[in-house]
């Protein structure tokens, strides 16, 4: 398909209808699930075979404690978990576990001190690597299979220091990787996670407390075994993400916040050839994310995704008002023909992404972010002429076969509709920044008015129907946008003429009042009460 403006090929319906039944298909999560079994059963079959189990029952203990978790975890998401996420949960834990019994072979192995099969355990691979791709509920939820299926495959000796160690350390990591923006975040919770556990292991008198040389040596090497397995495993784990968020299609906050740099080359070609629009886009950005930190939606998304809604308007930058100087490129066309490069814009800018291998999640905004609504302006423009040339037909002037008809839907963007919360976020914020340049002398109570308007007729249109935004969601919404747009068109005090400053030892002298103070009689109260001195030196502040 060489017909996109890009030269990049979009999957076929049939392609994204396949991939979408792979991610759904029951069978598919039942073998994920089987083999997750049959690798458990494995590792303690062989577990019992080094005698770290006293009997052959313990593989069939563990085999229905695995099914009994796994039902757990499908309960939990009504069976309707992706296939892929399921891959990742458990296919991290079948690492961490594997890892597990690997160390307790190599120490029976080379004969070392059995508590290194404790301190040498990682115990953060897998709660790790959940908690930052798939949430803290699934940290939390893998730290305890890891520590109740981890318990079958070390020495029964230590295996309540193990359930302790690992528990532990599992949540020390989910707490304090709820909100990773760089990749220092992860180090910094497995340096933590690896102290818990040294302290651990000297309360459990796996690392004794040095008395003489010999011990200070054997405490040495044993705290260097648990801080460098945690730090090795959170580099391990920093270091692999990219290529895990591109194997499952998951995008980190780390992730945005790279994505999120204003030297990307499309913004750099929207300051340049279209500054309006990028000034557009800021504040889009703006409003959106501080709307989202409300609803509880991911807000440094919704700031990238606000950067990159408004691309396609690189192709004809003129034809977009906020780029327009004294000419206006519409007037010299029709309505449908000006409709048409309006809507065109979404479809250049979907195919300005894939040429650029932007996030699918951006691409989705570009699609969604003006859903089908209609392009209102235009459409009542065609309906003014078309009205125009039926009056001059009924006097005779045109013959009305010639008219064209105007159709609503030629004036309507493709869609879809917004399909996530932070897609609506960003179509209303859209909206609203478009809307609030028409204010002429912005209130708080016009701004409230202006916010309200757009969202109720949103609403009225169905254009958030698919978002799963709640009516709750979208008061608060409503709220957040407010605020910030008083914030941004704040009015401001006007600066004195200087003839007015030469004049203003006359008139006080005159029983007159200043330039400055006939300039605050207009003005709320609690403005007219401050001093002359005080407004000079807010006009310079605002400078």
């Amino acid at each position: 398909m060489k017909g996109l403006s890009s030269g990049k090929k979009r999957r076929t319906p049939g392609e994204r209808q396949m991939a979408g039944s792979m991610e759904r298909s029951p069978f598919f999560r039942v073998l994920i699930y089987t083999l997750f079994i049959v690798l458990v059963s494995f590792l303690v079959y062989s577990s019992s075979v080094l005698g770290h189990i006293a009997s052959s029952n313990a593989i069939f203990v563990a085999t229905f404690l695995v099914i009994g978790l796994i039902v757990i975890f499908d309960v939990q998401h009504q069976h309707k978990v992706k296939n892929s996420r399921a891959i990742l949960l458990f296919g991290s834990m079948a690492v961490q576990l594997s890892l597990i019994h690997a160390v307790s072979f190599v120490v029976e192995a080379m004969k070392l001190d059995p508590s290194y099969s404790l301190l040498l355990v990682p115990f953060l691979i897998a709660p790790l690597t959940n908690t930052v791709l798939l949430g803290r509920l699934s940290g939390m939820y893998t730290s305890y299979v890891v520590t109740l299926l981890g318990a079958t495959l070390v020495p029964v000796d230590f295996r309540l220091q193990y359930m302790v160690l690992s528990l532990i350390a599992g949540l020390t990591v989910v707490m304090l990787t709820k909100q990773v923006r760089r990749r220092s975040d992860i180090l910094r919770a497995g340096f933590y996670a690896g102290i818990g556990v040294l302290l651990l292991s000297v309360m459990f008198e796996l690392v004794l407390i040095p008395g003489d040389s010999v011990l200070f040596r054997e405490f040495g090497l044993k705290t260097l075994a648990v801080i460098g397995v945690s730090m090795f495993v959170t580099m391990v784990v920093g270091g692999i993400l990219p290529i895990i968020e591109s194997l499952f299609g998951i995008t980190t906050n780390i992730s945005w916040l790279e994505m999120s740099d204003l030297n990307h080359r499309l913004l750099r070609r929207m300051q340049l050839e279209a500054p309006g629009t990028f000034h557009h886009s800021l504040i889009v950005a703006s409003l959106a994310e501080t709307a989202a930190e409300e609803v509880g939606a991911n807000a440094t998304q919704c700031r990238v995704c606000a950067y990159f809604h408004d691309i396609g308007k690189l192709k004809k930058p003129t034809y977009f008002i906020e780029n327009q100087g004294d000419v206006n490129p519409h007037d010299a066309l029709t309505p449908s023909m000006s409709a048409l490069i309006i809507i065109a814009h979404v479809k250049d800018g979907v195919d300005l992404a894939v040429k650029h291998k932007l996030n699918p999640m951006i691409v989705d905004v570009i699609r969604e972010h003006h859903g089908d609504s209609l392009v209102y302006y235009f459409y009542h423009k065609a309906r003014e002429a078309r009205k125009m040339a039926e009056s001059k037909a009924g006097q005779g002037l045109e013959n009305m076969e010639d008219l064209p008809d105007v159709n609503e839907e030629n004036f309507r963007y493709p869609g879809p509709r917004p399909r996530t919360p932070e897609s609506g976020i960003i179509s209303l914020a859209d909206s609203v920044e478009s809307a609030s340049r028409s204010l002429k002398k912005p209130t708080p109570a016009k701004i409230s008015s202006l916010v309200d308007d757009i969202i109720n007729k949103r609403i009225a249109e169905g254009q958030l129907d698919d978002c799963g935004l709640t009516l709750r969601e979208l008061q608060l919404v409503r709220g957040s946008f407010s605020k910030t747009l008083r914030n941004m068109l704040h009015s401001r005090i006007d600066y004195p003429k200087e003839e007015d400053r030469k004049n203003d030892a006359e008139r006080r002298a005159a029983g007159r009042p200043s330039s400055l103070q006939l300039r605050v009689e207009d003005r709320p109260e609690s403005v007219a009460k401050m001093s002359e001195r005080q407004l000079v030196k807010a006009d310079d502040g605002d400078a």
